[in-house]
């Protein structure tokens, strides 16, 4: 049997729990949060003196928190490729009889995505700090250019990528949170967590999909993770631009800001990866074949390789003015 149809087989035996990971993963949509739960209330008659109190708690902030803030919008806000690229995924159909299970997931897991970039954007427009314009722009230009995460259509490879992805984000989202609250903006604080337990959840979910693939197709699963990690992880927004430049421009200035702050760091990176393995328990794993053992032993040894690489980086110590956040700089 062709590799491409024992994923295929794969993929229709994990989906028989579907309605299980739903259940243990994802939550209903009356029981969670909404983003108008943590804004002013439009209705409310102190809804100026709020909107008022939140601007002036965000003036406190500085530059480079704005700009890691604008980009994790940004990469929230992008979510239909993200969901689009999903339902592409081998095994999820979307189309035949409504769509089969993963459908389901991928459409439920979205739902629940699709409140970050609402909830930010929102957060964003009422601080009076940025360039909403520009911040919109460039959104559209992320979504029209697409991205390229390295997996294909191939579902092992996918759930590496949104395994570790969701990670980092978890990490992204609770760092800004802590820093919000260190400059006494609490409600900012809160409304960072809120997303950041969201998206360790979904990393659980996907890192259980891996973790049930070893079970059934060790080797196979050992090969795409190595594959995914030889390559590296690269972040949805990478091809990240401001208007009026070319595409992927801005995302390692992006990145830069993210990293002088302490937001997402190369050792965040790092500790992930080990985090994947740990928690796979890949030097435990039996039955590989030679090729999957060799991909094992460049796995395990790959956290220390990459950890001696990143002591030499060195990130600017200059911020780049983002059209997005030129009001930030301004008291």
């Amino acid at each position: 049997m062709s590799v491409k149809n024992i994923r295929l087989e794969v993929m229709q035996f994990l989906e028989k729990n579907i309605d299980a990971f739903v259940d243990q993963y994802l939550i209903p949509v009356e029981d969670i949060w909404q983003p108008s739960d943590l804004l002013p209330d439009s209705r409310s008659e102190t809804f100026f003196e709020d909107v008022k109190e939140l601007r002036e708690i965000a003036k406190e902030l500085p530059y480079d928190f704005w700009v890691v803030l604008v980009g994790d919008t940004i990469t929230e806000e992008a979510l239909p490729t993200y969901e689009s690229w999903l339902m592409d995924v081998e095994g999820v159909n979307q189309v035949d009889e409504g769509g089969n299970g993963w459908s389901k997931w991928v459409r439920s897991w979205t739902g629940e995505e699709n409140r970050h970039g609402d909830l930010l954007n929102k957060y964003l427009y009422l601080s009076g700090r940025v360039n909403m314009r520009e911040i919109e722009m460039t959104t559209q230009h992320l979504i029209n250019d697409g991205f390229d995460i390295g997996t294909g259509r191939d579902p092992y490879k996918n759930f590496v990528y949104t395994s570790f992805q969701e990670l980092a984000t978890y990490v992204s989202h609770n760092r800004v949170s802590q820093i919000a609250k260190k400059f006494g903006d609490k409600k900012l604080s809160k409304l960072c967590k809120l997303i950041a337990g969201d998206e360790m959840r979904h990393h659980h979910a996907y890192s259980e999909f891996v973790h049930r693939i070893f079970q059934v197709d060790p080797s196979e699963m050992m090969l795409a993770f190595q594959y995914m990690m030889k390559q590296k992880i690269v972040m949805p927004a990478h091809f990240l631009r401001e208007s009026g430049e070319k595409i992927s421009t801005a995302f390692e200035l992006f990145s830069d800001s993210a990293q002088r702050i302490g937001v997402y760091t190369a050792t965040d990176y790092i500790d992930i990866m080990q985090k994947l393995i740990d928690k796979w328990d890949i030097s435990k794993i039996t039955g590989l074949t030679d090729e999957a053992e060799k991909a094992r032993d460049f796995l395990m040894k790959l956290p220390a390789r990459m950890a001696k690489i990143s002591e030499r980086l060195v990130i600017p110590a200059e911020s780049h003015i983002f059209k997005w956040v030129e009001p930030a700089t301004l008291r």
